[in-house]
């Protein structure tokens, strides 16, 4: 996140006189880097509990979350199928836990199953404000900037209070980081930020479904994690709520 900063300030540099929000958008923005850089430590904290695939497979069940959070907040009224797949998503969430059993996946797979399913709520309350701060629709860059200021700020106390922090430029571990900074952080999240204000809460945690399913390729192919049979069960009933609460949100006429 501290690396993405100055281009995305370049950035908002460029286009400042088109970026029209009121401050108390910004602060909204700010806020959602808060929530985003919490987010982030547990979710990450999760990994060394379940693993990659599993972390990130969870903490994006936002997709049941978001819908819920629209309907009360926003009045974006979701369809029948989110309150069905409420209990399916926990069921699997369930089953990934392993249940108590011996050949389960993870160290501590009850604990990183927990976490991770935090992080999802903490993920949620990120995309509902950041999308709040972005209605106005002006350049991405200016409220992407603020979400990613607040996290770094957030990050950055939290590695000196917790003497985790690292900023020793060291080679290819920082190069790697530089790559995610410029990639993701900003790249992947212009193209998200600039169509989150133009389409439904739930529509958006739709298509960012296709983050985890793809980790958990990555995961086996890559850091070769491999969840036992019940755990991938779990999985399934997992995509299966998620599909099935976003089944009403494909239905949703976007916004102008």
């Amino acid at each position: 996140m501290v690396y993405a900063l100055p281009v995305l300030f370049a950035l908002w540099w460029r286009i400042k006189d088109r970026d029209s929000r009121p401050s108390h958008d910004r602060v909204i923005g700010l806020l959602s880097g808060v929530f985003l850089a919490v987010d982030v430590v547990i979710w990450q904290s999760s990994m060394e509990f379940i693993g990659t695939g599993l972390a990130t497979l969870i903490a994006n069940s936002q997709v049941v979350i978001v819908p819920l959070a629209a309907w009360l907040l926003l009045s974006e009224r979701p369809g029948r199928e989110v309150l069905v797949a409420l209990p399916i998503v926990l069921t699997g969430l369930a089953l990934i836990t392993g249940l108590g059993g011996q050949a389960t996946f993870g160290s501590r797979p009850v604990l990183g199953v927990t976490m991770a399913f935090g992080a999802a709520f903490l993920y949620s309350a990120f995309l509902m404000l950041w999308r709040r701060s972005n209605l106005r629709l002006v350049p991405t860059a200016g409220p992407l900037l603020d979400a990613v200021a607040g996290a770094a700020i957030v990050t950055v106390a939290f590695a000196v209070l917790t003497g985790r922090g690292d900023l020793t430029l060291s080679w290819p571990m920082h190069g790697w980081i530089l790559a995610l900074a410029l990639g993701p952080q900003v790249v992947g999240w212009l193209f998200i930020g600039h169509s989150m204000p133009r389409l439904p809460s739930a529509y958006t945690s739709f298509i960012i479904l296709l983050q985890p399913t793809l980790t958990l390729l990555w995961g086996r192919l890559i850091f070769d994690e491999t969840p036992s049979a019940l755990q991938y069960t779990g999985v399934a009933v997992v995509l299966a709520g998620i599909v099935l609460a976003t089944r009403s949100a494909v239905r949703v006429r976007p916004q102008a």
